[in-house]
C-alpha cells in the first residue's frame, strides 16, 4: 500500500494534499527548492526551536538513493588475507599477495544471488597496500608477481560488479601504516597550496581538468589517489572513510585535510555517499550490525578538523536525535543534518579472512537485517574473499540461505492494491477479507524528512480498534515483528507524536512463512 498523495498531521484536524514538487512546513512556510541537509544551531535556540529546525531538514538525493539500498557489502581483501592480521604492518612484502584464483564474477554472482545492491573492496586498508597499480605507492599489486605486476583487483571489482549489476563502492582508509614508515603520514608538513593530479615520472596523462586544494604531504597523496579511483573506474556510488589509526602510533597523528578530499569527491562523484567519516551517512556506532531501536536520520551535529562532520553527542550514544538528545546536545552542535546510520558487521568472526573461522548461522543474519534495515538503517555486511581470490563456499551459500529467509519473512505484501482511507493521524487499510498478519512494515517519505516520533498499529476486532504493537521512529524503513499472528480485515497505522507534517508512503503487511 502506498499513501502518495494524502498526507496528515498527528493531531491536527483535517487531512492535507501533497503538492508535487513543493510542500510546506507546519508553519506553513514553503520549503525551498534544493534540500536542507543541514541547518545551523543557535546557543540561543529554545527546545521547540530545534525540533522545528529538525523538522525542517531534508535529505539529498544520493542520500535517498543510498537509503533505498538497504541490503551493501563489504569486501576486506588485501595482504592481510594472507599473513593472517587484522591489521597490518605496512611493511610487508607486496609478494605475498598472490590470489592465484581470482574470480571477481563469482564474488558479483554470489552478492547478486543474496540480495545485495552496492559493494565496496577495500582499495587500501591501514597498511597501505594498493589493489590497483597506484602511481604514488610502491605498496601495491604491482610489486607484486601476481599476475606479471599487471594485475588490478580494482579494475576487476568494478567491471564484474557493473556487469552483475551492483553498484560501486570504493574504501580507502585514511590511516595509511606504509607511508607512515616512509616518512609521509604525519611529517609534520604544513597543509600548503597543491595542484592535482601530481603529474610523476613517466606519466602520460593529460588531465581535462586540474585541482588547487590545500593539503599536507600526505593530505596531497590521498588527493592524488582518489583523483586515480575516481577518474579512472567508472562511476563509483560510495567512498567509504573511517576514523581508525591502525597500528601508527597515537602520538603520531596526521590532521586530514577533509576539506579537499570532500571536494574532489564532490566534483569527480557528485552522487557517491561519502561514509563514515563524511557528510552523508554515519557509523551507526557499533560493529554488530544492530542500530538503536529508535533510529534518526535527522541528528546534532558538530564540524571539526578542516570540516569533518562529527557527532555532537557520543557516537555511541544510545539516543542520536529524540527531542531530549537535540536538548543534551545543544552546547556541542553546530547544525541538525540528515546523516542516516550505516551498520556494518562481517559474516564471520574477523574483517579478513581466516581459516578457522565459519560464517554466522542464517537466524544471526536475519536477527542483524530486523535490527538494520528494519530500523532505519543500511545494512553493511563483510564477506572476506579467501586467499584463492573467492567467497568461501559455506559463505556463498549462506548469502543465498540468507536472502531466501527474508523473502520467507515477508513474502507477499497483502496490502498491495488494498482499499486505504487517509484522516488526520491515520492510514486505514481494508484487505477486503480476514487476513493472518505477523509482519508490518512502514515507511515514511523522506523526501519530507522524519517525522513521526511515536506511532500504534490497530486491528479491528470483535467490534473494536485493538493495539497490535507500538514503536517510536519510522523514517527510510521500519518493521515490526509481530510475536504470533493476528487475523483481522481493517488494520491502521495512527500517529500519536510527530514534529510536523507525516507522510506514509509504505504501509505493508505479511503473513511469514517460517
Amino acid at each position: 500500500m502506498t499513501v502518495s498523495r494524502r498526507t496528515f498531521v498527528a493531531g491536527s484536524v483535517s487531512a492535507l494534499l501533497a503538492t508535487g514538487l513543493t510542500s510546506t512546513t507546519a508553519q506553513g512556510a514553503p520549503l525551498p527548492a534544493e534540500p536542507l541537509y543541514r541547518i545551523p544551531v543557535s546557543p540561543d535556540d529554545t527546545a521547540d526551536d530545534l525540533v522545528r529546525k529538525a523538522s525542517q531538514v531534508r535529505p539529498t538525493a544520493r542520500q535517498i538513493a543510498w537509503q533505498a539500498l538497504e541490503r551493501t557489502a563489504f569486501l576486506h581483501f588485501g595482504v592481510n588475507t594472507f599473513t593472517g592480521l587484522e591489521w597490518g604492518t605496512g611493511d610487508e612484502d607486496p609478494d605475498v599477495f598472490q590470489p592465484t584464483g581470482l574470480d571477481t564474477d563469482q564474488w558479483a554472482e554470489a552478492l547478486r544471488d543474496g540480495g545485495f545492491k552496492l559493494a565496496i573492496l577495500t582499495v587500501k586498508h591501514h597498511d597501505g597496500f594498493v589493489l590497483y597499480p597506484s602511481r604514488y605507492s610502491d605498496h601495491t599489486v604491482a610489486s607484486s608477481s601476481w599476475r606479471g605486476g599487471q594485475g588490478d583487483v580494482l579494475r576487476a571489482f568494478a567491471d564484474s560488479m557493473r556487469r552483475y549489476g551492483i553498484k560501486v563502492g570504493v574504501y580507502i582508509s585514511p590511516a595509511d601504516e606504509n607511508q607512515y614508515l616512509d616518512g609521509v603520514y604525519a611529517n609534520g608538513s604544513a597543509r600548503s597550496t597543491r595542484t592535482i593530479p601530481t603529474l610523476v615520472e613517466g606519466d602520460d596523462r593529460t588531465p581535462p581538468r586540474t585541482y588547487t586544494l590545500d593539503a599536507t604531504d600526505y593530505g596531497a597523496h590521498m588527493l592524488n589517489q582518489l583523483y586515480e579511483v575516481l577518474t579512472e573506474y567508472g562511476r563509483i556510488d560510495e567512498v567509504w572513510f573511517d576514523g581508525a589509526q591502525g597500528r601508527i602510533p597515537s602520538d603520531k597523528v596526521e590532521n586530514y585535510d577533509w576539506d579537499s578530499w570532500y571536494t574532489l569527491v564532490r566534483d569527480l562523484a557528485p552522487d557517491a555517499a561519502i561514509a563514515v567519516t563524511g557528510p552523508d551517512l554515519r557509523w551507526v556506532g557499533n560493529e554488530s550490525g544492530l542500530a538503536r531501536e529508535d533510529e534518526w536520520s535527522v541528528v546534532p551535529v558538530k564540524e571539526n578538523q578542516y570540516g569533518r562532520t562529527d557527532w555532537a553527542l557520543s557516537y555511541d550514544t544510545p539516543d542520536e536525535g529524540s527531542r531530549a538528545a537535540l536538548v543534551r546536545a545543544q552546547p556541542n552542535t553546530d547544525y541538525v543534518q540528515w546523516w542516516p546510520a550505516e551498520c556494518d558487521v562481517s559474516i564471520r568472526d574477523g574483517w579478513f579472512y581466516h581459516a578457522d573461522q565459519q560464517p554466522k548461522s542464517v537466524d544471526q543474519l536475519t536477527e542483524i537485517y530486523f535490527g538494520s534495515v528494519g530500523r532505519n538503517s543500511v545494512l553493511l555486511l563483510n564477506i572476506p574473499p579467501d586467499t584463492d581470490g573467492l567467497l568461501p563456499a559455506a559463505d556463498v551459500t549462506r548469502l543465498r540461505e540468507f536472502r531466501e529467509r527474508i523473502d520467507r519473512e515477508m513474502p507477499e505484501d497483502l496490502a498491495q492494491g488494498a482499499r486505504t482511507t487517509v484522516a488526520p493521524g491515520l492510514v486505514t487499510v481494508d484487505l477486503g477479507t480476514v487476513r493472518e498478519v505477523d509482519r508490518i512494515r512502514l515507511a515514511e517519505d523522506i523526501r519530507h524528512g522524519q517525522q513521526i516520533e511515536s506511532f500504534v498499529v490497530e486491528a479491528y476486532r470483535d467490534g473494536a480498534w485493538n493495539e497490535v504493537t507500538a514503536a517510536g521512529t519510522v523514517g527510510a524503513s521500519r518493521i515490526l515483528l509481530l510475536p504470533g499472528a493476528v487475523r483481522a480485515r481493517r488494520w491502521r497505522v495512527r500517529v500519536t507524536a510527530a514534529r510536523s507534517t507525516v507522510r506514509i508512503s509504505r504501509f505493508s503487511m505479511y503473513r511469514s512463512r517460517i
